[in-house]
Formats: structure tokens, sequence, C-alpha cells
């Protein structure tokens, strides 16, 4: 039968002796561990007022601040056959060195004296546009002279003209003379007829006035046809006038014409001398395209063709070159609904991959290992993944980034944004509220503040 009582088995057996039974009393063990837990308890309490950062972690990788810098790949403008290759893969090369040839591929471009026979083409047009070019300046001489002639030749025919009609007036003057004498010849004969008649005047004196008005019939038909004359002579000066009009009209016309084919070929002529320089012009730039420099200083990375033979087509990408000397920067990608808490001239901090680092993100200052940046930019539209590229470089006032960082590494940005208590960003993120929105300014402004 147990024997179970309420004496303590240590009032009866002493527990000195035992002393692993000694190791399980309670002595005086809870006094201490309520001592511990209100510790505890106390600088959990306290941790809720120290400053957390709050911040955005976003994925990203390491690019070319500018664009020019990036990696880029080198692509033919031509059309040919790889004939030789003058550097191989991760060389250094300046800006200007040759890294590959190639050869023609087109049946047009075959002839190796192309460039000779097409300047001699060119300089065969450009004599012959010389050729019409003198050609019309002999013509603009012809007609020029031409007009000059008949200027002379008009003032010819209008004085002649002017001559005519004198003597048209001069003759119709002599008419009305004549007329005039033939009226008083009449008056004169009748006169002496009606005193012959009276008997007198004799016979002899009738005779003689007779004779003297034929002679004055004569005059009057005389001075008629003169006059006459002197008309058909000035219709003549007119048609002479009109003649000669018409003949320099007609010479100049034709001498114009044969100007103006002149000029019409001489245009064609210019125009096909420009049509072969240009001609000219792309053969040689073509032939420049048969080699395949560096467009600047870097390193090549990956050869895309790569066979001696190979053919390639206009376009077609050769190798892949990495700038020297870029300077760095870091793409990181933001959530839309992040996007309003960055802004240019905030401060992001990066974990590198291949640097060990130990982060706290709300704790920046005793973080270890990260790398500071400053944002410079922010793109307007979101990416075919939803989000919005964020570039950000190095940060002068913190430590350098590593000089064996190469563009393509991938970087864990932390973007710091405002600082608040602890239990301040508990209880945010608790509710699911966003974080709390500032300008770079104002921080800073807090900065200076805590610094005086």
């Amino acid at each position: 039968m147990l024997d179970i009582t309420l004496n303590k088995i240590k009032d009866s057996i002493p527990f000195s002796g035992a002393k692993s039974l000694v190791m399980t009393l309670p002595l005086k063990e809870s006094s201490k561990r309520v001592r511990v837990l209100t510790s505890i308890i106390l600088i959990l309490f306290l941790m809720l007022f120290l400053p957390w950062t709050q911040n955005i972690r976003s994925k990203g990788y390491v690019t070319a601040l500018k664009p020019e810098m990036r990696p880029q790949t080198i692509h033919s403008v031509i059309a040919g056959r790889i004939e030789k290759w003058y550097v191989q893969e991760g060389s250094f090369v300046a800006k200007g060195d040759t890294i590959l040839q190639i050869s023609e591929i087109k049946d047009e471009y075959f002839d190796s004296l192309l460039l000779p026979r097409t300047q001699r083409q060119v300089d065969v047009k450009t004599l012959s546009a010389q050729s019409y070019q003198e050609k019309v300046v002999q013509l603009q001489n012809q007609i020029g002279a031409l007009e000059r002639n008949r200027e002379l030749k008009l003032q010819q025919a209008q004085n002649k003209l002017n001559m005519a009609e004198l003597d048209v007036m001069s003759d119709s003057i002599y008419l009305e003379q004549a007329k005039v004498d033939f009226k008083v010849g009449q008056d004169r004969l009748k006169r002496a007829e009606q005193l012959y008649e009276e008997g007198l005047r004799s016979l002899l004196d009738l005779e003689t006035r007779r004779l003297k008005f034929q002679e004055v019939q004569a005059k009057i038909i005389a001075a008629e046809n003169k006059l006459l004359s002197s008309k058909n002579k000035r219709i003549t000066a007119l048609i002479d006038l009109d003649a000669i009009e018409n003949e320099f009209i007609d010479k100049i016309a034709k001498a114009r014409s044969e100007m103006y084919t002149a000029m019409s070929a001489q245009f064609d002529t210019e125009a096909s001398v420009t049509k072969l320089e240009n001609q000219y012009s792309n053969y040689e730039q073509r032939t420049g395209f048969r080699y395949i420099l560096a467009p600047q200083n870097g390193y090549l990375a990956r050869a895309v063709q790569v066979g001696i033979g190979e053919t390639i087509k206009e376009g077609d990408a050769i190798l892949n070159i990495v700038p020297a000397d870029a300077d760095l920067a870091v793409e990181m990608f933001v959530a839309p609904v992040d996007l309003p808490l960055i802004s240019v001239g905030n401060r992001v901090r990066f974990i590198f991959d291949g640097w060990p680092a130990i982060v706290f993100s709300g704790w920046p200052q005793i973080s270890n290992g990260t790398f500071g940046g400053v944002v410079v930019a922010i793109d307007q539209y979101a990416g075919p993944n939803n989000q919005y590229r964020v570039l950000v470089v190095e940060d002068p006032e913190e430590d350098a980034w590593p000089d064996l960082l190469r563009i393509g590494s991938g970087a864990d940005g932390i973007a710091l944004l405002n600082d608040v208590p602890v239990w301040y960003e508990i209880w945010r993120q608790l509710n699911g509220f966003p974080a709390d929105y500032y300008t770079q300014e104002e921080k800073d402004a807090i900065a200076k503040d805590s610094k005086k």
C-alpha cells in the first residue's frame, strides 16, 4: 500500500547527499524568471520606439548610364562573305580598329576597277555638260547679235518709211499746186476764148494759152502719178519693216529653241553627272564597309558569325561588343503602387551578386556589404512587366562600387524611404497601409537639423 501523505520526503530524508536530486529542486527560480521576462519585455518595448527606415525591395541588374555605352551588336551594312578575322573574343579594341574583312558576293560589285571606271564616266559626262553649257553661251551670244542687228535693220526700214511718208507729203503738196495751176489755166483759157470771140485777142494768143493749158494738164497728171508712186514706196517700206521684224523674230525664236534644247541636254547631262557621282560615292562607301571597324573602345564579347567563307546578309549581327570605361548604373523595377514613393534624388542601397552582405533593411546604418546609389531617372511608362524602370547611379557620398562589377550583374536594391518608429512600421504592416510619402528635400532638411 502506497504511503501517500502531505508530508514532504525532503523533511524526513535529507537530499544533501543526492546531487542530482538537488538540481531538480526549485531554489527560488520563479523570481529569476520573472526578472528575465520583465527585462525582455522592457527591451522589446523600448525597441518599438527605435527609428525604422521604410524601404522598397526591388531586383535589378547593372547596366551603363549612357545608352551608347551599353553592350551592343555590330551589324554588317552590306552583304558579303567573311574573309579574315583580325581579333578574337575577349580582345580589347580601340575605336576604328579592324575587326574582320568581308568580300562582295553581288556580281555588280565584282569589278576590281569599279571605282576608276565610274570616275571615268563622271569625267566624260562632266565634259559633255560643259560642252552643252558652251553651246548655250554661244547661242546666247548669237541671240544678242540678232537682236542688235534687228534693231539696226528696223531703224533702217523705219527711216525708209519716214522718207516715203515725206515723199507722199511732198507729192501731195505738188499735186495740190498742180490742181491750182490747172484751175488757173482753165480760167485763163476761158477768158482767152471769150476775148477771142469778142475780137480783143488774136488767134495766136488763144493758141498760146491752149498750149500752156495742156502743159498744166500734163503737170497735174505727172503730180498724180508721182503721188501714187510715193504711196507705193511707203507701202513697200511698211512691208519691208514687217518683213524684217518677222524675219528676225523667226531667227531669234529658232536660236532660242536651239538654246533651250542645249540647256535641256545640259541639265540632263548634269543630272546624269550627279547620279554618277552619287553612284561613285556609294561605291566608295561600300568599299569601306568591306572592313568591319570597332565603333568605340571596348571588349569583344561573342562572335555571332564565325566561319571563314560564311556569307552574311545586310543587317546581320556579326559580334557583340561591350564598351570600356562605361559609367555604371543599376536598372531596378518598381511596382506602380510604389512609384509615387520614388523620386529623382532618392537614396538606394544595393546588394550586388558576388559581394556578400549582412543586411538590416530597416537599419541601413548597421548593414554591412551594401553600396549606395542615387536615383537619376524614372521611366514615364510601365514596361512589358507592368513595372516602372528606375535608373540609379553610384552615390558620390558613399563608398565606390566594386571595380570588378560588370554590366549584367544582378543587384538587389533597397530604396530608402521615411524614418518612422518600429511600432508604427509594425502597425502599418499589420493594416496593409503603404509606406509614408516624402520628398528628398524634406529628409535632407531633417538630417541637417539633427546634425545641428
